[in-house]
């Protein structure tokens, strides 16, 4: 799910998208969320859900559902009778068949507890089906909603991540439980489309102003990926060229007064296709579709339901962003929404890896950068404590830009050919393929394929919280044959859990006779190690490829030589955005060092203009950025001073 986290990509932008409903540092505010929130979780253990159908009939003016779904299930463990399914109070059951005979059934409190037609024993499977109608609650992200679009045409969407698919179902309602496969059925009327997950194999006109639409999904899929987006859709489809002789079709559902703005980027979801099919292996449903369906979340986000994401945002970003979780989220799904940074975390990380391969190395350090800002800001562990709350599980900076600094950390530990083997060990892992995970099996991969305990990257990166803060000091020595001793002293301020943070550095020194990246292992709160070099060291970079989310100080040697300074802030815009009634916005930014040359351009996928490009003393300062001849959109603006590289976005409107 992308949360308005990102939701314009680096160079090709959309500024109203996502100009309404954003909350601080472009996060929404839960605090609707939260006070909407009735968490039953998990589902009842008992059973193994094996089967959904859901035979559904959707009105607008009167907004209704009415229908049934039938739920074919096995006892987990024990032998029973009975068992239970989450269904909110607002939805009325009106009788419940196992194999065409009545069952009893009570629904009170979320609870729907049927009482089956007889014993059933372990693995012996059993069908149910609830027939029930209502007006669907809408709780979380709207997980059953009725608006409309353009000139008052209906738009009706679900969104059931995490805890919304009770709201309009009867389902097990936790991730932990995957359906073998499952059909949807909507009958809607004539001048809608009905959408959802797999293969439309049949649209069925009933003579009555409305028609059936017939999808059937065959691959394991979670309860919350169950959806349903209606509308007056425009198709636009496109084609996966994925070997010689085969193709998928990739199938974009939307507003027909948006498509011609939305070509473009849509037009770019082949290849997006293509680079993740390459790093992460082949996309997964490819027997099935994807396809992107829009839907009216008017935060600006989208969501990943199987093969067909629901949009409010077609962005390159959140496109991307969704696509990535068909393998990581869809594919793979956590199996408990405590690790939901292997869903978010993944998903982000692949907007970096897309930007990288599309617009080069410095998209992808850019990118590096602005999450890093953002992931500095998270409280608490990755590990989510606390899931009754939503604004919890789904916390912008900790779940996914600390989540995807995390995967761009490791994959900077282990080296770009061991960590994508990683990825597509993962991903094809027998273990966790088309089923559920934890942290546990990511790092069991992980430690697989790289050949060596990464207990403690995980353990600190997952499990704790903070990031190191890093105090350096250096000095050198000359020894013989040119050779000169370096002396590194390094230590970290306390953290609360891990005390303090271990992990690989990188360390570049420079000399006259040119530069020298060396490593070290970083184990203790103080150490120091030693390093022989050719040539005199007038310059010290510690982790000059931005590998550590991290704070560092760095000081002269005792030759008064240089250090790349690194305690420096680039401050947000202000105003910001801001338009051409007023076309200018102020920057502000400290620097700690006399002697470096600052740097601050504005980029807009090429260079537009540099603000900043001199020596300045120490303090604050600020500059003027007059953006009159400017085309509406978002700009990256960027401090650089030697390797370090502090990025902000502005947003210009017009």
């Amino acid at each position: 799910m992308s949360l308005f986290k990102v939701s314009v990509f680096f160079f090709l932008f959309s500024v109203l998208a996502f100009s309404q409903n954003i909350g601080k540092e472009g996060k929404e505010d839960f605090s609707k969320v939260n006070a909407l929130l009735k968490v039953n979780y998990p589902g009842d253990s008992t059973i193994d859900v094996k089967y959904y159908k859901l035979d559904l009939k959707v009105t607008y003016n009167p907004d209704y559902l009415s229908g049934s779904v039938t739920i074919k299930a096995a006892p987990s463990h024990n032998s029973l009778n009975s068992f239970f399914l989450d269904l909110q109070d607002p939805m009325k059951v009106d009788s419940i068949l196992s194999y065409n005979q009545k069952v009893q059934f009570t629904h009170a409190n979320a609870k729907l507890n049927i009482t089956l037609d007889k014993t059933y024993n372990p693995n012996e499977e059993f069908e149910v089906t609830i027939f029930y109608q209502g007006l669907p609650g809408s709780s979380g992200f709207g997980s059953f909603e009725f608006e409309t679009h353009g000139n008052n045409e209906p738009v009706i969407w679900t969104l059931s991540e995490p805890y919304g698919a009770s709201d309009w179902f009867p389902v097990k309602d936790t991730p932990a439980d995957k359906a073998d496969s499952s059909d949807v059925w909507i009958t809607v009327p004539n001048n809608l489309y009905a959408v959802s997950n797999g293969d439309l194999v049949r649209i069925i006109k009933n003579g009555d102003g409305t028609s059936t639409y017939k999808w059937t999904n065959k691959y394991p899929i979670a309860q919350y990926l169950i959806s349903m987006a209606i509308s007056d859709y425009t198709i636009y489809k496109n084609y996966f060229k994925y070997s010689e002789n085969d193709s998928m079709p990739v199938i974009n559902y939307i507003f027909p007064e948006n498509l011609a703005g939305y070509k473009d980027n849509l037009d770019k979801v082949p290849n997006m296709l293509r680079i993740m099919s390459n790093y992460f292996d082949l996309y997964p449903f490819i027997k099935e579709k994807y396809g992107n369906a829009e839907m009216g979340w008017k935060g600006g986000g989208g969501m990943e339901h199987q093969t067909v994401s629901s949009m409010s945002n077609f962005s390159e970003t959140v496109i991307v962003h969704e696509l990535v979780h068909q393998w990581f989220g869809d594919k793979i799904t956590c199996r408990d929404w405590q690790d939901i940074w292997l869903n978010e975390g993944f998903a982000t990380f692949g907007e970096m890896l897309y930007a990288q391969t599309v617009y080069g190395d410095s998209a992808y350090n850019d990118f590096v950068s602005l999450e890093m800002s953002r992931a500095k800001n998270a409280q608490g562990s990755i590990y989510v404590q606390d899931i009754s709350s939503i604004s919890q599980i789904f916390n912008g900076n900790r779940s996914y830009s600390k989540g995807g600094i995390v995967l761009h950390m490791l994959r900077g530990i282990v080296g770009d050919s061991v960590f994508f083997k990683i990825m597509k060990t993962y991903s094809d892992d027998p273990l966790v393929a088309y089923g559920t995970a934890v942290t546990a099996d990511f790092q069991r991969d992980a430690e697989a394929v790289a050949g060596e305990n990464l207990e403690y990257f995980f353990n600190e990166w997952i499990y704790g919280s903070g990031y190191p803060k890093y105090k350096i000091d250096w000095s050198s020595s000359s020894k013989n044959n040119n050779e000169y001793e370096i002396t590194v002293n390094i230590s970290q301020t306390v953290n609360t859990y891990p005390s303090f943070f271990t992990m690989p550095i990188q360390m570049k020194i420079s000399t006259i006779e040119g530069d020298t990246l060396l490593s070290f292992f970083n184990n203790q709160q103080n150490q120091q190690v030693k390093f022989l070099v050719k040539g005199n060291p007038t310059l010290l970079t510690i982790d000059p490829n931005n590998w550590i989310l991290k704070d560092a100080i760095t000081f002269a040697d005792n030759n008064n030589n240089s250090t790349n300074p690194i305690a420096f802030k680039l401050e947000q815009n202000h105003p910001n955005p801001f338009n051409p009634f007023n076309p200018t916005t102020t920057i502000e930014y400290q620097v700690p060092e006399l002697g470096t040359v600052y740097n601050i351009p504005v980029i807009l996928g090429n260079e537009v203009t540099v603000l900043v490009n001199e020596r300045q003393p120490p303090g604050k300062h600020s500059v003027i950025f007059n953006a009159a001849n400017l085309a509406s959109g978002v700009y990256f603006y960027r401090l650089t001073a030697g390797s370090l590289v502090v990025t902000k976005k502005l947003v210009l409107l017009k």
